[in-house]
């Protein structure tokens, strides 16, 4: 996973600077001209994701290292500004640059009140995740990934719903608090290394006892898992998703929970590897508990947005799943369902924002025969929720076959005893999907189906010619992915199998040069 190589023109330092030529030029807008804040940012967002292609197509999928490296030294306490990208990142800067304008353009009606500042607030948010993803020095990286929390809080906190202030505060000290942690674990790095380096290459090669990957990998897996959110570190999101803005709950589902699932793949296990091995199956019991939970609180929700919260707690923990089975099917898998999740779960939160802003409730029984007064959001929910319960022939479907397929794989590959407790996790992560199904549709048929029981429902109007371009941008990429995943899947494949490789290598090289201490670590 060395660096591959060097950018001749900056593509990546580009793509996260646009969005702060947006601010900058938001900054000296009136505040009265509204339409010039949401157009400015739209712009400049619709921009950068454009800029970001320039990275797919200069992309080569053959090399399994960091590529279109950029360098600079001069940073605070030795720190150096070096941004990459992989497989893994590059999929993610991708999802984040392409989610950022539809989210913006979803958010033309529903935001009324300090207007210029929420254009800003998503705009340095969307540097904010660019630059977490690309990142290789970790100060670097931990400054991403804490300056994230301010925008993402006023979000909430600003422009949320009636109980905001609860739920940004509880988003900002659950995430602060793991945040605190993994700063401890990179400080002791930096000093393992001579106290002169972050850099995340230094960093893979320090001689670490057992003893001392078990810690580092515990302190920066709580950071990780509250972000993805692993149950039972999942109690914040709920409140996040009901009380912040349509945009908030997009960018929070769809990106800011696939920080906590990258940072296991980039960091978390390729640092501490056999951290990570005494660990996975701890971390695979509560993935499955995950998904269990989840569906069934699923079921139990009349909110239509704690239930897409409480799916997300599911799908999130059938990424985990797949991630810590270290097959590469499963990793695979894992990886596209980020994505999946991200196109599927924003999809879902971006309807029930049509819904809202038309009666201005998300109770599903508030609703019944919307699909005879508004045909064009049935189509549209219909599609989504497909894609959300992994229909074949939608993106859903792709992900979870190969996270499954991957997940017996590795069952019948080991011996009696831990083949029987993987053979468990794959059929109840099975039971999940199922679960998923029923819940998601069973909430398609009290909203969409059956006659129109309330008076308000019957003068609803239909999808906008905007949220239309909203939609249909996410529908297209449900079915291009579900019938042609291969174009996501070999931009991965080739650091998956780098990452899973190393991570095989140096544990088997640990465990030979100290065997007791592993035994130990294990007790």
């Amino acid at each position: 996973m060395g660096i591959e190589t060097y950018a001749t023109t900056p593509f990546i330092s580009l793509t996260l600077a646009l969005p702060l030529l947006g601010v900058l030029l938001l900054l000296f807008v009136p505040r009265e001209q509204e339409n010039a804040h949401k157009w400015i940012s739209f712009v400049f967002s619709l921009a950068t994701f454009l800029l970001s292609l320039s990275l797919w197509v200069n992309f080569d999928q053959n090399m399994s290292g960091f590529q279109l490296v950029e360098e600079k030294s001069g940073l605070l306490l030795g720190a150096k500004y070096l941004v990459g990208i992989d497989g893994l990142s590059l999929l993610l800067v991708m999802l984040t640059t392409f989610l950022t304008p539809i989210t913006i353009l979803s958010a033309f009606s529903a935001i009324k009140e300090k207007v210029k500042e929420f254009y800003i607030a998503l705009l340095l948010l969307e540097t904010a995740m660019v630059g977490t993803f690309v990142a290789l020095d970790m100060l670097l990286f931990y400054i991403f990934w804490e300056f994230m929390l301010i925008p993402m809080y006023l979000i909430i906190g600003v422009w949320g719903g009636p109980r905001r202030i609860y739920a940004a505060v509880k988003f900002f000290l659950y995430t602060f608090f793991g945040s605190v942690l993994m700063l401890v674990g990179i400080i002791y790095l930096h000093l393992k290394a001579g106290g002169n380096t972050f850099l995340y290459q230094d960093f893979l090669g320090l001689p670490l006892g057992v003893r001392e990957q078990a810690w580092l990998f515990l302190a920066f897996a709580l950071a990780f898992a509250i972000k993805v959110p692993l149950f039972p570190f999942h109690t914040w999101l709920p409140d996040a998703h009901v009380e912040a803005p349509t945009a908030g709950s997009v960018i929070l589902a769809a990106i800011l929970l696939k920080m906590g699932t990258y940072g296991f793949l980039r960091f978390a296990i390729p640092l501490f590897p056999e951290g990570a091995g005494i660990f996975s199956l701890p971390i695979m019991v509560l993935a499955v508990i995950g998904i269990v939970y989840g569906s069934l609180m699923a079921f139990a929700q009349d909110d239509v947005k704690k239930l897409v919260a409480y799916s997300s707690v599911a799908h999130l923990g059938f990424v985990m799943l797949g991630m810590f089975m270290l097959t590469t099917e499963a990793v695979q898998g894992s990886i596209l369902q980020m994505i999946n999740h991200g196109i599927s779960t924003g999809g879902l939160f971006l309807l029930v924002g049509v819904l809202y802003e038309r009666r201005h409730t998300r109770l599903i029984s508030a609703y019944g025969g919307i699909a005879r007064v508004m045909r064009m959001f049935a189509a549209f929910l219909v599609i989504v929720t497909l894609s959300s319960i992994g229909l074949p022939g939608t993106n859903g479907f792709v992900g979870e076959f190969l996270v499954l397929a991957g997940s017996f794989k590795e069952a019948l590959s080991q011996t009696h005893g831990l083949k029987t407790t993987l053979l468990v996790f794959g059929v109840l992560a099975a039971s999940g999907v199922l679960l998923g199904a029923i819940y998601m549709l069973t909430m398609v048929r009290k909203v969409l189906f059956g006659p129109v029981v309330h008076k308000e429902n019957e003068g609803l109007k239909d999808v906008s010619f905007r949220e239309f371009v909203v939609l249909a941008s996410l529908v297209v990429f449900i079915f291009a992915i579900g019938i042609y995943p291969n174009f996501l899947l070999k931009k991965s494949e080739a650091s998956v199998n780098a990452t899973i490789q190393a991570y095989k290598e140096r544990v088997v090289k640990m465990r030979s040069q100290a065997p007791s201490d592993f035994v130990e670590a294990r007790r």
